[in-house]
């Protein structure tokens, strides 16, 4: 009782000491139901997006009611605070920056709707599925790196908010979920070249229509949104004359999760085409073919006996 009294007394001869206190404990008693709620949630909500969202907006109150607590807990007692806070400020702001430009981030990604769960970006040179959002880190499922094309490589990527401030966030699904992408196809010269541009847009235009469609309203949603001129969505073929073929280049716009497989399906409906030419059209390559070997004489002398 007596080590109670003398840490009372302390307290009373302290008084910013004990309001601090009282503020801290605060803090941590909002955080903790925060955090108790947010488990609730989480076993008893099924649905995954409802659970997502809802967890989300339990956090994003806790932090409310902080602000709140902090703005009314320090009104009326600026002058007695001015010193304590004026030291605490500048301590957090030294020891805590990234910490602090991480829950700047966080804010910022939400009200300016930078990035949202779902999107595919690509942040600090790393490119993947945003899957989480919380206050301090972004978290992804990896795309790329060792594995081909935009196949999952299997690791979760943690990345600090703060990185929104940093440098260029390249966003493949907000506002225009579509990417264009593009191939080569290289044919002889001795290869019917009308036929081929008359394969190749029909095989697109089947393959594609659907992606042509819907990237039609999009785009008119960007245009309306964003100082953007307008952009042709349909396939589009040119033709190339190069020194070994004549190349065919198809410009086409496609879902940003089906790249690799709308590529797939296009150069195997192709191929098969050209196959069933019979010959009219040949694709090229850069391997070297012999057309003919040049006639060589060889004779052969009996040596004279002497």
């Amino acid at each position: 009782m007596d080590a109670f009294n003398q840490v009372q007394d302390w307290l009373a001869q302290h008084p910013i000491v004990m309001s601090i206190a009282k503020y801290v404990l605060w803090i941590v008693a909002i955080l903790i139901v925060v955090q108790l709620i947010r488990r609730y949630l989480k076993q008893n909500l099924p649905n995954t997006v409802t659970r997502y969202k809802s967890q989300k907006g339990v956090e994003i109150i806790g932090y409310v009611l902080i602000i709140f607590l902090s703005i009314t807990y320090f009104t009326g007692n600026i002058t007695d605070f001015t010193i304590a806070i004026g030291l605490l400020s500048a301590g957090v702001a030294i020891t805590l920056q990234e910490l602090i430009l991480s829950i700047a981030g966080s804010l910022y990604i939400f009200f300016v709707k930078v990035y949202a769960p779902g999107d595919r970006i690509e942040i600090n040179g790393i490119k993947g599925d945003v899957i989480d959002i919380d206050s301090i880190y972004t978290t992804m499922m990896e795309i790329g790196e060792w594995v081909s094309s935009d196949n999952y490589s299997g690791r979760i990527v943690k990345l600090s908010n703060a990185f929104v401030f940093k440098g260029p966030i390249y966003n493949f699904s907000q506002d225009f979920p579509f990417i264009w992408d593009e191939f080569n196809l290289p044919i002889r010269y001795t290869s019917d070249v009308e036929l081929t541009k008359e394969i190749i847009t029909e095989v697109a235009q089947k393959v594609l229509s659907e992606y042509v469609n819907f990237s039609k309203k999009h785009w008119k949603t960007v245009v309306s949104k964003y100082y953007i001129e307008d952009a042709v969505v349909e396939p589009t073929l040119a033709m190339t004359l190069t020194d070994n073929w004549i190349q065919f280049n198809l410009r086409y716009i496609v879902d940003y999760k089906k790249r690799r497989l709308t590529k797939h399906a296009l150069q195997e409906q192709i191929q098969q085409a050209i196959e069933d030419t019979n010959g009219l059209i040949t694709i090229a390559s850069a391997t070297l073919e012999v057309i003919k070997m040049p006639t060589t004489n060889i004779h052969v002398t009996t040596p004279v006996k002497k």
